[in-house]
């Protein structure tokens, strides 16, 4: 059997409209990079975790160091946090300066997968922040 290039080409630009026009859904978090300047010992970051998937889900939020490490006496208005499906909700995160003029951290939204379910998949999105004490 032989293929003309004109069913090739037509064969082509079918497969690459149905993988364009198929919706590619990911977690999310806003922002992704910021930089606070504070007058007291620890600096604050409000995010956005949101929900693109048509189920709820929940998200935790924690704070590493530029290297993934835990990052300790962090306070967080709210985690874990549920959302929604095509729900977003503010978090604040406190973090300390633990005695330096600057830090950089990374704040980041993990998806818990619930209980029982089919899919255990953790999804997880980081931005990253410096803190800046004033002089």
């Amino acid at each position: 059997m032989r293929v003309t290039g004109a069913l090739l080409s037509a064969v082509a630009g079918a497969l690459a409209a149905s993988v364009v026009s198929g919706a590619a859904l990911a977690q999310s978090m806003t922002p992704m990079r910021g930089e606070v300047v504070s007058v007291s010992d620890a600096f604050a970051v409000r995010i956005f975790p949101s929900n693109p998937y048509d189920r709820p889900i929940r998200v935790d939020v924690r704070v590493y160091d530029q290297d993934f490490a835990p990052v300790g006496g962090v306070r967080i208005s709210a985690s874990p946090v549920m959302l929604a499906s095509g729900a977003s909700r503010p978090v604040i995160v406190a973090i300390p300066f633990d005695g330096r003029r600057e830090r950089k951290v990374r704040v980041c939204a993990e998806s818990i997968p619930f209980p029982n379910s089919q899919t255990q998949v953790r999804a997880q999105i980081c931005g990253k922040f410096l803190g800046k004490r004033a002089s």
